[in-house]
């Protein structure tokens, strides 16, 4: 089976305070520690777990500048087979339409089977995945949480839904899916992983070699456009109910006459 992964680079949110930075069009991004999109990086263990089942390769690939460069080297060192770059000065300010656009340039380069994204990413908007399916005409699942490869054109999947419950389907391929996390528990990058892959040529593709229209991505293809970034205002605490559990209730039924919640 022949995977593509698409990865991103994100800012940890374990390693750094994120701020807004002065203009409020984004966060401050001096200084910033980065690393591979949680999500992402479920995606690609379950390629690599796919494939060591049932044969085939995974590639993984990134939008954005050279500095991707790094997320695609770790993912290989896991145990990607190979890896791709799409970096141009004219894919920066792309909305998701513009990276699924970028991306379905990259998977019409290839013959696959299945395309994997994480199920969101540092903005959270969650919209990249099935925008990448719409144009490519694949079948979606988002949020899966499983994925069993059938012996015919098709794999059984899990979804996450509401109230915890789980949803069993079974898709055609190709398709795309975005996972979620605790789908697997993505293996240890080493050291020796790492060094094996650090002189791996990686191809690095711009527009012209994509086939992508000047303007038809990048802030000027934008159809959606960031125009504030805040944080919200600090409202007042809760209120702490002490007391019996009948008291408890009481007191909770007060409240609740007392703000309109109950006649």
């Amino acid at each position: 089976m022949e995977i593509l992964v698409c990865v991103k680079r994100v800012p940890d949110s374990a390693e750094n305070e994120i701020s807004i930075g002065a203009d409020g069009a984004d966060i401050r991004r001096d200084d910033l520690v980065y690393s591979v999109n949680e999500w992402d990086n479920y995606a690609v263990e379950e390629a690599i777990q796919i494939v060591e089942r049932v044969g085939g390769s995974v590639t993984v690939v990134a939008v954005g500048t050279a500095d991707a460069e790094e997320v695609v080297r770790r993912e290989m060192a896991m145990g990607a087979t190979q890896g791709l770059l799409l970096v141009d000065e004219a894919f920066e300010g792309s909305d998701g339409l513009g990276i699924a656009t970028i991306l379905r340039a990259a998977a019409q380069r290839g013959q696959y089977d299945l395309i994997l994204t994480g199920a969101q990413a540092d903005d959270g908007a969650a919209q990249v995945g099935g925008m990448l399916a719409a144009l490519l005409d694949w079948p979606y699942a988002s949020l899966v949480n499983r994925i069993e490869v059938n012996a015919g054109e098709s794999l059984r999947i899990g979804r996450e839904i509401e109230g915890g419950s789980q949803e069993i389907s079974e898709i055609a391929t190709p398709c795309v899916l975005s996972i979620q996390t605790g789908l697997n528990e993505p293996r240890y990058v080493g050291i020796r992983g790492i060094r094996k892959v650090a002189s791996v040529e990686i191809p690095m593709l711009d527009a012209a070699a994509l086939g992508i229209a000047e303007g038809s991505v990048g802030q000027t293809g934008a159809k959606v456009q960031r125009v504030d970034y805040f944080v919200p205002q600090t409202g007042l605490g809760a209120e702490m109910l002490a007391g019996s559990t009948v008291e408890l209730a009481s007191q909770l039924v007060e409240i609740l006459k007392t703000k309109g919640g109950l006649k």
